[in-house]
């Protein structure tokens, strides 16, 4: 799930798993990831756990199945670990890989304001939708109206995330009332 409100700075934490149950009978947890960025946590890594955020270090994760499979410090028994169940897990951002070139976290996104190549202006981005395919940015016009642009190599030609612009080309009927 991704925050939509409009953010120009990094988060402090980064949510990348949610405990799906315990493991076993020594405390271990079974972790979804809801980001790649979970691969790097390492043993001895600093996490959060939960809202209010518990600070937790992590003795040892690794693959299992389609998940990932991790004991913490302190949690030794299934039922310590049952307590975890639904939690979200987070990482510092200052401990996440860069992104690899020409992909954006969404708050990087959000408000900033888009013009045609030709300098015209849209208006400013206000949600992102996540489609199968592609996400989608939602543009608020002056007028009030929503404008939906792909975010596909074809229509987004420029990102400038120190101006926060971001230019378009607009494919025919994109605008179409």
């Amino acid at each position: 799930m991704h925050d939509n409100k409009r953010a120009q700075q990094p988060p402090e934490h980064l949510v990348v798993g949610r405990v799906v149950r315990p493991h076993g009978i020594r405390g271990a947890l079974i972790l979804e990831a809801l980001s790649p960025m979970i691969r790097s946590i390492e043993p001895e890594s600093v996490v959060l756990l939960g809202a209010p955020p518990e600070q937790v270090t992590v003795l040892q994760i690794r693959p299992h199945r389609d998940r990932y499979l991790t004991q913490i410090a302190g949690c030794n028994s299934r039922e310590q670990a049952e307590r975890y169940r639904g939690m979200e897990l987070r990482i510092p951002f200052d401990q996440v890989d860069p992104l690899p070139e020409g992909e954006y976290y969404y708050w990087q996104i959000l408000g900033m304001m888009v013009s045609t190549m030709d300098g015209e202006s849209l208006g400013e981005i206000t949600r992102i939708l996540e489609t199968g395919a592609n996400d989608v940015y939602v543009v608020q016009t002056a007028e009030g109206k929503e404008i939906l642009i792909p975010a596909i190599a074809p229509v987004i030609k420029e990102i400038d995330l120190d101006n926060r612009t971001l230019r378009v080309e607009l494919l025919p009927g994109l605008l179409a009332d």
